[in-house]
């Protein structure tokens, strides 16, 4: 049986890791930057990289484009190749400008299908982290989900498997939407909580199934069990 969603996923999620804390951004450029500061670094580097952009450049688009490229290389040294990430934060600024004059905020009041298309505008971001900057901006009231709290429901018989990631992604929105809390603050703990799910226990390899108190409803502690 399917887990009534969201509440006992998050209440069960809150019990197991408490309240999660908010990240820094404060607008909706600033959640663009923080996804693309570092590549492929934990959330404390990423974290460290994108206070170091704060106080060292400043986030406005301006700022940006009038930093040294070898500042923002050092800001992004946590990054495979901070030489590209570099360049990556220097076209955001660009696009920011160009395309919203430097208020990406301007667009957060669309509808939401429009202010996704334009969000999805900015480098790297696609439909997901165009949902998560609409929610964690309180602009739209939408579940955005990275591939851990993707993953999470898929395992618990939301959505289909099947398909690329995209399709993968809409298929879990069509079997959830309808159940989502319209709470801003209820949805920015579920995604939160489902992130951290599956970064420590319900990780993409060598789930921690044992340890984990959704483990009676989750088809891969289903399939663990039956190659064991």
């Amino acid at each position: 049986m399917l887990p009534r969603f969201p509440a006992e996923i998050l209440s069960t999620l809150q019990a197991l890791y408490g309240p999660q804390e908010l990240p820094p951004p404060a607008n909706a450029l600033e959640w663009v930057l923080w996804e693309n500061v570092v590549y492929l670094a934990d959330d404390a580097k990423r974290a460290e990289a994108f206070a170091m952009l704060r106080t060292r450049v400043g986030t406005r688009p301006e700022e940006i484009l009038a930093a040294p490229h070898e500042v923002l290389r050092d800001i992004a040294r946590h990054s495979i190749v901070p030489d590209n990430t570099a360049i990556r934060l220097t076209t955001i600024a660009e696009v920011a400008l160009a395309q919203f004059a430097g208020d990406v905020d301007s667009v957060l009041s669309a509808p939401i299908a429009k202010a996704k298309r334009a969000l999805m505008r900015l480098p790297s971001i696609g439909e997901p982290g165009a949902e998560k900057i609409l929610l964690f901006c309180r602009a739209h009231p939408v579940l955005g989900l990275d591939s851990n709290g993707l993953r999470v429901l898929q395992r618990l018989g939301y959505g289909s498997e099947l398909g690329g990631y995209s399709a993968q992604y809409r298929s879990v929105h069509r079997d959830i939407d309808g159940l989502l809390p319209t709470d801003y603050d209820e949805l920015i703990q579920l995604h939160l909580l489902l992130r951290h799910h599956g970064q420590t226990l319900c990780r993409r390899s060598a789930p921690h199934c044992a340890g984990c108190p959704l483990a009676d409803r989750c088809a891969e502690t289903a399939r663990t069990v039956a190659r064991v």
